[in-house]
């Protein structure tokens, strides 16, 4: 019996769990079924639930909960060795003050520099520091955040991208890349809120091996539903790939829109289920 609470993809038996917490009646049919199929949007409870409950659960999102948001994300970057832009993780704004001394910054950055918060997507939390009253700025404002129950933020290596990054997007055991590409090779952050634009066809080599990185990912830590960012330096050419970050929740776009989206998605959850 194949269970799903993905409300675009019919199973034998279908739920739902928004809004509550998985229950008795949740438990009973997820121990019955062959596999289970989740939306992108399940909680930590109704993953837990179902990863040891059934022996099959799509999407895998092991890595997800194991290392949540952006700095648990540079804690997976480096357990497992993906190439990424040197970061620092802090835990509170009075932690990040700590570590600086005598008005330099830790690790050996040196500005300009990309501030990160844990939460938040397509840029929205993510601000180039110029210098330290940018950073000290940027400091009070993650306090106040720290007070309403938001904290954790890292600082990392800025590289100029000429204003380009890639996403591969991961579905099943396809992969999907495209650039988004600012309209100013200087633009920061680079995503397609801010004006940017998709391109599919610049650069194919790069985009390979940006391909062939998500399939040691996906080999590694098991993610099979996500969007992966890696920039390129601009200034050495031959590079590797650096990652990001992943995004479990991406838009659409450079996908051909949701109707595009959800016929790959259940595709793949088809052929997986085979």
């Amino acid at each position: 019996m194949i269970l799903s609470y993905h409300p675009c993809f019919i199973g034998d038996e279908n739920r739902l769990c928004a809004g509550r917490r998985p229950d008795q009646t949740d438990l009973d049919i997820i121990r019955k079924a062959a596999a289970v199929i989740l939306p992108q949007g399940c909680t930590r409870a109704l993953y837990q639930m179902a990863r040891e409950n059934s022996p099959r659960v799509f999407p895998n999102y092991d890595a997800r909960f194991a290392y949540p948001d952006k700095t648990g994300q540079i804690r997976l970057f480096e357990a497992a060795g993906f190439p990424h832009p040197f970061s620092l993780v802090f835990e509170n704004s009075i932690a990040c003050r700590s570590a600086i001394r005598r008005g330099k910054l830790p690790g050996g950055l040196v500005f300009p520099i990309v501030f990160k918060y844990a939460w938040g997507g397509e840029g929205q939390t993510v601000s180039l520091i110029q210098n330290m009253h940018d950073l000290e700025r940027q400091l009070v404002s993650a306090a106040v955040f720290e007070k309403s129950g938001q904290s954790g933020f890292l600082l990392q290596t800025f590289i100029p991208t000429g204003g380009r990054v890639l996403r591969v997007v991961r579905i099943g055991d396809i992969s999907v890349s495209y650039w988004r590409i600012a309209d100013h090779p200087d633009r920061f952050p680079v995503n397609l809120a801010a004006g940017s634009i998709v391109d599919h066809d610049t650069d194919p080599d790069k985009q390979k091996a940006a391909v062939e990185m998500v399939d040691q990912i996906h080999r590694r830590a098991g993610i099979n539903l996500a969007g992966f960012d890696f920039i390129f330096p601009v200034n050495t050419p031959q590079a590797l790939p650096l990652l990001l970050e992943i995004n479990y929740f991406f838009g659409r776009s450079g996908l051909g829109g949701s109707e595009a989206y959800y016929d790959l998605l259940i595709d793949q959850i088809r052929k997986w289920i085979q």
